[in-house]
């Protein structure tokens, strides 16, 4: 038994299909042909024994209402009636009380029945010499006779249509069974194919890379085509995960070979004649610290990004007032950078609390604002905004600088993107810092999108969600 269920489980799901779709409609039509075997075999038997009955009532009737007297000769002289009512393979024979024959008409039986009495009770199938007989014996009491009247049937008829529906309902049953498992490879291939486009579109993937997918019919609306239509989705963002690491790895490669490069090439210079000299030594170790104050500074927010898109951010569970810290944030930027003119304005109409992290908000507004300020291109101002757009705590920071082409929009924020990348290096910025904002907002449930006129104003736009509490100012 073990090693046929190890046999099964390494058929291939079509045989599986087909094998166990075979025996449930074997089972079911064992259970479906025996119950109509057993009632159409009652039923015949039943039909027979009717007729048997109702052919013993109406000889019982012909000698008991007889107005005449009816003695021994009578009976004798009965033979004509009872040849009347005699079918094929049939024996009627009427016996006095002490067991004498008296009259005995057969049609196509042994002659050893004519000559046997037959010790029964009122109804009773017997086998002789492996033949099937119904036998039927009753009283007859006339006002001149008392004895016994028998009625033999032989019932080959019915075994030869017991035979004959025998064997149509189980070869039927057999042909059905055999069709079945014929119709379930059919099934089971139909099925199945689906899955066996979805092997192969796997087996493509491996070979060729990830930009094959599995061929969909529009109108199958079934599992198997959501799990088609899940595998592709699946495949798009394996492709874009996979594109970005890419692109991500070449980038930071980029990013870093420039430090690396110039290190590189001062630690040569001072390795061949510049330790020798005081002013070449000074200038060489003042650029080697900035490069490394710039490495420091990449590595760190590769870490920090890698740590906000592998879900490793502590979200905070209490909900604070962002006006106070966008507040904050402005006085500082106006204190760091004189030049410039932040114009803060708040247009709540009501004090609201979201659920974020302080210091998470608060780097987020770091990041814009400096971003600000580096693409500001000359331009003095910076507007910030605060506001309530429906649920949503919105947060606008404004600046009239570069701007951003439409068609960059969408890339501001992926990781290494900088609008003019020769100022951005100068300005010493790695193009993190966006990737890192958006991050940090989703995980907080909420949207960062851009806007942009090219020459003229960028928009950055931040919306938080999970408002849960809003407190009218009191005048």
């Amino acid at each position: 038994m073990n090693q046929f269920q190890r046999y099964i489980k390494q058929l291939p799901i079509r045989w599986k299909i087909t094998i166990w779709s075979s025996l449930v409609l074997f089972v079911l039509f064992v259970a479906y042909n025996s119950v109509q075997y057993y009632v159409m075999r009652t039923w015949m038997i039943e039909q027979e024994e009717r007729n048997i009955q109702e052919k013993m009532n109406e000889i019982q009737a012909y000698f008991s209402e007889q107005p005449f007297f009816v003695g021994r000769t009578e009976i004798v002289n009965s033979s004509g009636f009872i040849e009347k009512v005699n079918e094929a393979n049939e024996l009627i024979r009427v016996i006095d009380k002490d067991g004498t024959l008296l009259v005995a008409v057969a049609t196509n039986l042994p002659r050893e029945l004519l000559i046997t009495p037959v010790e029964s009770k009122n109804l009773e199938h017997v086998k002789v010499n492996g033949k099937h007989y119904l036998i039927h014996r009753k009283p007859v009491i006339t006002n001149g006779f008392i004895g016994y009247i028998e009625i033999i049937r032989d019932l080959k008829n019915y075994e030869r249509l017991r035979g004959l529906i025998f064997l149509v309902t189980w070869s039927a049953g057999a042909g059905a069974i055999l069709l079945s498992g014929v119709g379930g490879m059919l099934i089971a291939k139909q099925l199945l194919a689906p899955i066996q486009a979805l092997t192969d579109t796997m087996k493509r993937i491996k070979m060729r890379g990830f930009k094959e997918r599995v061929r969909q019919d529009k109108n199958q609306k079934d599992e198997i085509a959501d799990l088609s239509n899940v595998f592709n989705e699946m495949m798009d963002d394996v492709e874009i995960s996979f594109q970005k690491q890419k692109q991500f790895v070449e980038d930071a490669s980029h990013e870093l070979r420039t430090p690396i490069s110039i290190l590189e090439g001062h630690l040569k210079l001072l390795n061949r004649w510049g330790k020798n000299d005081p002013e070449v030594l000074e200038e060489s170790l003042k650029a080697s610290q900035q490069e490394v104050e710039r490495l420091k500074m990449l590595v760190y927010e590769l870490l920090e990004l890698t740590r906000l898109e592998s879900d490793r951010l502590e979200l905070a569970e209490d909900f604070i007032e962002p006006v106070h810290v966008v507040e904050d944030v402005v006085k500082k930027f106006t204190l760091l950078y004189p030049s410039l003119t932040f114009k803060y304005e708040n247009s709540l109409k009501s004090e609201m609390k979201v659920a974020i992290a302080e210091r998470h908000l608060e780097q987020v507004l770091i990041i814009l604002l400096d971003n600000a300020v580096k693409y500001s291109n000359g331009s003095t101002t910076v507007e910030i905004v605060t506001e309530q757009i429906q649920d949503h705590f919105a947060l606008s920071i404004k600046d009239y600088g570069i701007g951003i082409p439409k068609e960059d929009l969408e890339k501001v924020f992926d990781r290494f993107y900088r609008v003019d990348k020769a100022r951005s290096r100068e300005k010493g910025g790695q193009g993190l810092g966006l990737s890192i904002a958006k991050r940090m907002v989703n995980n907080y449930k909420g949207t960062i999108s851009a806007d942009s006129e090219e020459g003229e104003w960028t928009i950055i736009t931040v919306k938080l969600n999970g408002v849960i509490e809003e407190i009218t100012q009191q005048e």
